[in-house]
């Protein structure tokens, strides 16, 4: 029905031409629902108002309707398609009609072109359509300011069907309207695109949910991601479309809201390369030098992406991991006379994607801390194996171990223990760096003071050379979060950053932490005994119990549709509390 290929458009600026569309592809066939998603600037309504032949800059490239190509048609000719073939519902409806000219009239207008001397006729189409959208015979000769938003929007629905049109383009058709009225038209969306083609424009993820079976995912002018709308909203494989589905406000999930790190660049500002490159958690070299470009994915064969590194990439995995403690001196192992041993973690797989929050979750005891000290590195396992970036991590020897430490730390449980009181929180902060051999005096001040400010804390002298006895419970714990992130790395290991704090400055601590996993985009593995804490923190939650994850799914899962009886029961257990 639509192929689109190689679209470009540029707009003439100061700057010269800068395009807003860059390369886009797209095919849609007859019947077929497409969601384009991104966030305001992408090129959204630049590729809608393209298609319709109403872009006012540089277009090159194809666009093809039903085989014909679009691009090259005259005013003339595109009058014959334009309204009656293709037809659009814009962006901001309070300006498509008329003020002054009665509500049938504007919705007949189109037809007529198709219907000059048959006027009854295109008066009972328009009739049948707007009854059709609830606006019935009462609403016929009221005038458009006369309407609500909700209803504005209903007529300019009618008006674009009341051709029959073979292609519907909606742009961002209910961003401005209230949560019943938005609801109401998507019902009716959904009863009137039945067997249409349709492409569905909106920055709102829950109507192209909603409405479409795929969807394109738009940025800085480029597609990144294309895939079934249920697969791509719910497992994206781009750090972009994952970012913009963090974004999102829902109802249905508990998870905190994050905006994108960085910020999205002006016309003017767009970089070369990959156009998400530098507000990526896993960009490379390569990234800011080459447009990448669009390939299947391996997970499944309707899915593409335009990533270098082929979509969110896995960074830590544990594969069978088990821990055992002997009882009786003699290592634990099996079959020795008299062996007694305690195993605290058995038969344990996990991984851990790029720049994601997952959140292990348990009753005490059940070998939360001991399996993040096995996936540090800290402990090696009794069985089983680690890889960070694909490689086991006893293969890590000298060099590479030491730079392994930089791109994987972890904060432990207790600040004040593992923290040494002998040294200030300039000596205790600047340590790391000193191990690593990382630059002068000065640039290590620098790094020091960067560090504190990134955990809110004071950067003067007299803080500096404070010992850590001197300070509260926040406070060590901030400087415990300072030092482990000093050397920035690409994956935390944070074991219950905030249990020994009181409910305010735990708030303050786990706020700042999740701020800081956003703005500085490392992965994050959050340990607690708070299933509450992982709801709220976690883009995935592991349920533990007795050295095993019995339960793995996000926070939305966990929370509405637990599937084991410990996970119940921690819900049981820890929302009861509150029921005042």
């Amino acid at each position: 029905m639509l192929e689109i290929s190689d679209l470009t458009v540029k707009v003439p600026t100061a700057h010269g031409n800068l395009p807003v569309l860059n390369g886009v592809n797209l095919s849609v066939k007859k019947g077929e629902i497409w969601g384009i998603v991104g966030e305001s600037g992408s090129g959204k309504s630049t590729l809608a108002l393209t298609v319709m032949g109403m872009s006012a800059g540089i277009v090159t490239g194809s666009v093809k309707f039903r085989g014909e190509e679009l691009l090259h048609k005259s005013s003339r000719e595109w009058e014959k398609v334009r309204g009656s073939s293709i037809s659009m519902v814009r962006q901001q409806s309070g300006e498509m009609l008329t003020p002054m000219i009665p509500l049938i009239d504007q919705v007949m207008e189109p037809s007529l072109k198709e219907l000059p001397y048959q006027k009854e006729e295109a008066y009972q189409r328009a009739a049948r359509l707007l009854s059709r959208v609830g606006l019935g015979e009462s609403f016929f000769y009221r005038y458009p300011f006369t309407l609500s938003g909700g209803e504005v929007q209903k007529a300019l629905l009618a008006m674009a069907l009341v051709t029959d049109p073979e292609l519907l383009i909606l742009d961002e058709p209910v961003s401005s309207l209230d949560a019943l009225t938005k609801s109401e038209i998507l019902d009716l969306l959904e009863e009137l695109s039945d067997e249409r083609t349709v492409l569905v424009i909106s920055h709102d993820l829950s109507t192209v949910a909603r409405l479409a079976s795929e969807t394109a995912v738009l940025y800085c002018g480029s597609i990144l991601e294309k895939a079934p709308t249920s697969s791509c909203l719910q497992t994206p494989l781009h750090p972009y479309t994952r970012s913009l589905v963090r974004a999102y406000p829902t109802l249905d999930g508990p998870r905190e809201l994050q905006g994108i790190r960085g910020e999205f660049p002006s016309l003017s500002e767009r970089p070369g390369g990959c156009p998400f490159h530098p507000r990526c958690t896993q960009s490379l070299e390569v990234c800011a030098r080459e447009h990448p470009q669009s390939a299947p994915a391996e997970v499944n064969s309707g899915w593409f992406l335009s990533c270098h590194r082929g979509g969110v990439i896995e960074l830590l995995r544990g594969r069978g991991l088990t821990q055992r403690y002997s009882l009786n001196g003699l290592n634990g192992v099996p079959g020795s006379s008299g062996s007694s041993y305690l195993e605290a973690v058995s038969g344990v797989n996990v991984s851990l994607r790029e720049g994601e929050v997952y959140a292990l979750v348990g009753e005490s005891g059940s070998g939360k801390s001991t399996l993040g000290r096995i996936l540090a590195g800290v402990d090696p396992p009794f069985r089983g194996e680690v890889f960070f970036q694909g490689t086991e991590l006893r293969r890590f020897k000298g060099r590479a171990k030491k730079e392994l430490s930089r791109d994987l730390q972890m904060l432990f449980q207790n600040a004040g223990e593992a923290l040494s009181h002998r040294l200030t929180v300039s000596e205790l902060v600047a340590e790391p760096l000193i191990i690593q051999k990382i630059g002068d005096e000065q640039s290590r001040r620098e790094a020091v003071c960067r560090s504190l400010e990134w955990v809110e804390l004071p950067t003067n002298d007299h803080f500096l050379n404070e010992y850590p006895h001197h300070l509260s419970g926040g406070e060590l714990q901030r400087v415990a979060l300072a030092r482990a992130l000093v050397l920035e790395p690409r994956l935390l290991i944070a074991d219950e950053p905030s249990a020994s704090l009181d409910a305010s400055v735990q708030a303050k601590v786990i706020k700042l932490l999740l701020h800081l996993q956003n703005e500085r985009g490392f992965a994050l593995f959050l340990i607690t005994h708070d299933l509450a804490l992982a709801a709220r923190a976690g883009d995935r939650i592991g349920v533990m119990q007795a050295g095993r994850i019995v339960e793995e799914a996000t926070p939305s899962r966990i929370i509405h549709h637990p599937g084991h009886p410990y996970t119940q029961s921690l819900l049981s257990s820890g929302f009861t509390l509150f029921n005042f």
